[in-house]
């Protein structure tokens, strides 16, 4: 049988680390509000989505057509695609997406992609805004989520 023994300082930052874990959880922590808070100082729905660059989920927009670039990175290369969303009282009422795929892979993936993009924004917020994948492609949606971020930044009033 292998014993093996735990120094002391361990047992002892274990323990009060054990500590420190329930006050979090019966809610004494100051900091866990605060970084749940929006500038308004009230805590967010917890049903509403939130944005990949982690700022404020809500937001007024002004109405347009808005276009950006947004970057990905494949196995073999970095893709770019294009985004153009128009807005109406902060909600997508057209989305076109267009790219110029490097890798032949990337081709089929943007295709796809393209083709089913308006089924999942159109009619939508664009704080609701969060694609992870569309037709089968994941990687696309990194990109298209780059630009609905500074679409976001170009849009707000």
């Amino acid at each position: 049988m292998i014993r093996t023994t735990v120094p002391t300082s361990v047992r002892k930052g274990t323990a009060l680390l054990g500590i420190a874990g329930l006050f979090v959880l019966a809610g004494c922590s100051g900091t866990a509000d605060a970084e749940t808070s929006n500038s308004t100082g009230s805590t967010p729905d917890a049903g509403s989505s939130s944005s990949s660059s982690g700022g404020d989920s809500t937001g007024t927009y002004a109405d347009g057509t808005y276009t950006a670039e947004g970057s990905y990175q494949t196995p073999e290369t970095v893709e770019e695609i294009s985004v153009t969303l128009t807005l109406a009282d902060g909600v997508v009422t057209d989305v076109e997406v267009t790219g110029d795929p490097q890798a032949p892979e990337s081709k089929q993936y943007q295709g796809q992609f393209i083709a089913g993009i308006a089924d999942e924004v159109d009619g939508k917020a664009l704080d609701d805004l969060n694609v992870s994948r569309v037709a089968g492609s994941s990687l696309t949606s990194g990109g298209f989520n780059k630009a609905v971020e500074s679409i976001k930044e170009q849009a707000a009033s």
